[in-house]
């Protein structure tokens, strides 16, 4: 595998894990922006507490009206909570609720299995098992090597 195939991977897999995202409530319809942005606004959230929309969006490269968005969303679904900033009162810090909201539980509990299925088109139970057990332990060795 070279880089390019790498890259390609990369993207195939983020397209699998938006599909087996669960549908938001009220519908994907309800909500401007993608899945994709709200999960790099969270996981930058996640990685820098009480950051404020101006700093996000420098960090992500997304639009600073995409971070305010997806803040939106993550803020409805009780994801995160916003403060104002004591230094500046004309901002808002970020960060993540205390605790983990519904929405965030649910996500959670969603198996890839069927997107990941559907995107290999068979329905081999025992070889989409396999595959994401395989992508769970990359996943793992990727998270505790940058430790």
């Amino acid at each position: 595998m070279n880089g390019v195939e790498l890259f390609l991977l990369g993207r195939a897999l983020m397209k699998i894990g938006e599909d087996a995202l669960p549908e938001p409530p009220g519908g994907a319809a309800k909500y401007a922006g993608s899945a994709r942005m709200v999960l790099i606004v969270a996981s930058d959230i996640a990685e820098h507490p009480t950051s404020a929309v101006g700093e996000i969006a420098a960090r992500t490269g997304l639009p600073q009206s995409q971070v305010s968005t997806a803040i939106a969303r993550l803020k409805e679904a009780g994801s995160v909570i916003t403060t104002t900033d004591p230094t500046d009162r004309r901002r808002a810090l970020v960060s993540q609720a205390p605790d983990a909201s519904d929405r965030l539980a649910q996500v959670r509990a969603t198996s890839i299995e069927p997107a990941l299925a559907a995107a290999l088109g068979t329905d081999d139970h025992a070889r989409v098992a396999e595959l994401a057990r395989t992508l769970q332990e990359l996943a793992r060795d990727l998270q505790t090597s940058g430790e």
